[in-house]
């Protein structure tokens, strides 16, 4: 399939009172396209981050990154050292709070379903590192019909801002989500993964869990030394499939 041209712009979506910020993929033919959000690791909306909504949008989907560090830092873009690292997880765990982030991507939604190019009952997400633990949790809201889940540690054990684990809320979710996991990855155990197939089987949720040996966390970022070839086209290829139930 040949990719679609597309445009790009950095937008602004209103949630309450906060703009904030996003980049904003989409085919350049007239038509309608299911909406995709894409949610960050802790480094931001990094070139990583908006080179995976440009290939989303190619595929033939209107996507959109919304800066989920938007109160806590505008602008936040940071590279991949120790040092940097810690600085985003910082605010990923420290600082900000489920609430909020649904809120977000709620709004994030609204904007993509006031689009006249985006259909309103096809949207999806996909995030990746601390973005796919938050996909989990946006998996929950109603309008999202298929989520991918990239590498999100902790889904067992914690949710951000405190409180019961984003796995507890599992039985919310109504759509089909496919979850992606590297067996070398030092952050998320195998029985975490086994748990989340668990809940995910108890409560009936349309689900796929990929593992795969020899990668790591953030295998699907080739900016990072974890980066696995092979596990990405693999992932890859279901991320489409998944998204062509839209």
């Amino acid at each position: 399939m040949t990719d679609k041209e597309i445009q790009t712009n950095h937008v602004k979506i209103l949630a309450g009172d906060l703009d904030i910020d996003a980049y904003l993929a989409a085919p350049t033919v007239d038509g309608t396209y299911p909406g995709i959000v894409v949610l960050q690791e802790v480094f931001g909306v990094n070139s990583h981050i908006r080179d995976v909504t440009e290939r989303i949008a190619k595929l033939g989907y209107v996507a959109i990154a919304p800066a989920l560090f938007q109160r806590l830092a505008p602008g936040f873009e940071t590279g991949y050292t120790p040092e940097e690292l810690e600085v985003g997880r910082k605010y990923a765990w420290e600082q900000t709070k489920a609430s909020e982030l649904l809120s977000d991507i709620q709004a994030a939604i609204a904007y993509l379903k006031a689009l006249p190019q985006v259909k309103p009952n096809a949207i999806g997400c996909i995030g990746f590192c601390f973005g796919g633990h938050v996909a989990y949790l946006a998996a929950t809201l109603p309008d999202i019909k298929a989520t991918a889940a990239f590498y999100g540690a902790g889904i067992p054990t914690r949710t951000p801002g405190g409180g019961s684990p984003t796995l507890s809320r599992t039985s919310e979710i109504s759509g089909t989500i496919y979850a992606f996991f590297g067996l070398e990855d030092g952050s998320i155990p195998t029985e975490h993964i086994n748990q989340i197939e668990a809940e995910l089987t108890k409560y009936h949720i349309s689900h796929k869990i990929f593992r795969y040996h020899g990668a790591g966390h953030g295998f699907f970022c080739d900016r990072r030394a974890s980066y696995n070839p092979e596990a990405t086209a693999n992932a890859w290829e279901q991320v489409k499939h998944l998204f062509e139930t839209l």
